[in-house]
């Protein structure tokens, strides 16, 4: 079987390890290899044999919605061996993008580069091969193909389903895959399968990785756990018989003991190496800080470790867990008050939810501009340094003002855009992403090869509540990048609770009862 060449480079692709989930939608497979123009996706040759001919009969066709490659620009290298369609819309859209600032106008230069190249090597027209074993091409035919009424027949959404209806009325099955759930319910009305794009993002009913556990351990290795810790396998659950059940770790998660004898008694440790051992800093006050949880006992332990041993932190949970205070916290103590002073500063950033895009369009400095993003940031820092706060006199507004200005102007305390982000080598630094549910995949990627020596990056957010248009709760960067980091000794995660919320009474009510 003759395959056309590929051009040389691929592009990186963003924690991709598995090809695109797609679920079968046929009950069997089905061939088209004789059609009209452009049917034939790739030439017979004379050394094709039975079996070959039999897997290309296997081969499924696609026709990629334009949101697609404008979320995930690698995802033409994503469909293993099948076959896909781009309909001419599609190429126009990305074309109208690419002069675009921010992620979707980099996005969609990063798909026609790609396409380009295997214009240079191969003919999108007929189907240029992919590295894959797959094909790509253009499609300009199916125009004179019926939408029911009420579907727009000339704009761009509507060629599009006219492709994959045209497609099918042919012979060929296709389904259309687009991150836009109106289309997929538009594809529906006119009888073509569709599916979302599922590469970067959890499987349907896949539990999110917490980075905590409650286990049992026998009373009497309580003085052992103490000294020098203990092995998971000395630890047990309780199923709902009551039946003892083995415990299964994960490397830096988090540990709540309780005595078999006495369940009110309870230990905090870490599961690291071999052992599960105590907290290393459980008597610091980061800034004066207390924890008043077992959930801020484990936060204040995951963001203290050295960025020698555990440069990443991922903390997730519901507004009002102190996630961003605390974070700030841990950075000023390592900043100002420690004799070591691991970390030179504190570089905050917060994503703005519309594609990092609009920032150009604001007026003022890159300081003026991105201010409206940092107000969270400012609140939390006027908290912390109202030093006098359980006391009767409080610091003025002004004082407090001038307290934040002076870490600013200092730059103790930086704030940054995500778009300036790229092509940065970050050191020595406390580095705090907020609201990073708010980051593609290819964002937290971004930021993480970032990091140089001596960085903690401490991704904070709530999968929860996000704003960005093309995310949801499993494509999201946050726990994309919590899936792929589960079990690196490099990384600590932790899930707040909602029953730590510590914001106010009327926080915590609401957290547990919303």
């Amino acid at each position: 079987m003759r395959q056309a060449s590929v051009g040389s480079g691929r592009y990186e692709t963003l924690f991709r390890k598995n090809p695109i989930k797609i679920d079968s939608v046929y009950a069997a497979p089905v061939c088209a290899l004789v059609g009209r123009a452009g049917a034939v996706f790739m030439d017979a040759g004379p050394n094709d044999n039975k079996t070959e001919r039999q897997a290309q009969c296997m081969q499924k066709t696609y026709v990629l919605d334009a949101n697609v490659l404008i979320q995930a620009p690698y995802a033409l290298e994503s469909f293993e061996d099948n076959h896909i369609v781009l309909p001419l819309a599609v190429l126009e859209e990305l074309d109208g993008l690419k002069g675009a600032d921010g992620e979707a106008g980099n996005n969609a230069r990063q798909a026609l580069r790609f396409l380009e190249g295997l214009r240079l090597s191969g003919d999108l027209g007929k189907g240029a091969a992919l590295p894959s074993r797959g094909t790509v091409r253009l499609e300009v035919n199916h125009m004179d193909v019926d939408l029911p009424q009420g579907l727009d027949p000339n704009s761009r959404a509507g060629r599009v389903l006219k492709v994959c209806r045209g497609l099918m009325d042919e012979g060929t099955p296709a389904t259309l895959v687009s991150r836009d759930m109106v289309a997929r319910i538009r594809a529906q009305m006119i009888g073509v399968p569709a599916e979302d794009f599922t590469t970067d993002r959890l499987p349907d009913g896949a539990r999110p990785y917490t980075g905590r556990a409650e286990v049992y351990i026998p009373d009497d290795l309580l003085p052992a756990f103490k000294k020098k810790g203990v092995p998971p396998e000395e630890l047990y659950t309780v199923d709902g018989a009551g039946k003892q059940r083995p415990v299964s770790l994960t490397e830096n998660q988090f540990v709540l003991l309780r005595s078999d004898t006495d369940p009110k008694k309870t230990m905090l440790g870490r599961f690291y190496g071999e052992k599960v051992t105590a907290l290393r800093f459980g008597s610091v006050r980061p800034f004066g800080v207390k924890p008043r949880s077992v959930g801020q006992q484990f936060l204040q332990e995951a963001l203290l470790l050295p960025a020698e041993e555990v440069p990443l932190a991922i903390i997730q949970g519901p507004a009002g867990t102190a996630k961003t205070f605390y974070a700030l916290a841990a950075g000023l103590e390592q900043v100002l008050e420690t004799e070591e002073r691991p970390y030179r500063k504190i570089l905050v950033c917060r994503p703005n939810a519309q594609f990092d895009a609009d920032i150009g369009f604001l007026p003022g400095s890159e300081q003026e501009k991105i201010s409206p993003l940092m107000r969270p940031i400012v609140d939390n820092l006027e908290i912390l340094l109202d030093l006098e706060g359980k006391k009767k006199e409080r610091h003025s507004e002004e004082e407090l003002r001038e307290r934040i200005d002076y870490l600013f102007d200092t730059g103790v305390i930086t704030a940054e855009a995500m778009n300036f982000m790229r092509g940065r080598s970050i050191t020595d630094t406390w580095l705090i992403i907020d609201e990073a549910q708010n980051l593609t995949p290819r964002q937290v990627k971004g930021i993480v090869t970032r990091v140089g020596k001596g960085t903690k990056v401490v991704l904070l957010g709530d999968p929860a509540q996000i704003d960005h248009p093309l995310l949801d709760t499993r494509s999201n960067g946050l726990t994309y990048a919590s899936a792929r980091m589960r079990g690196s000794p490099l990384c600590v995660q932790l899930t707040m609770l909602p029953d730590e919320c510590q914001r106010s009474p009327l926080a915590l009510d609401a957290a547990v009862r919303m």
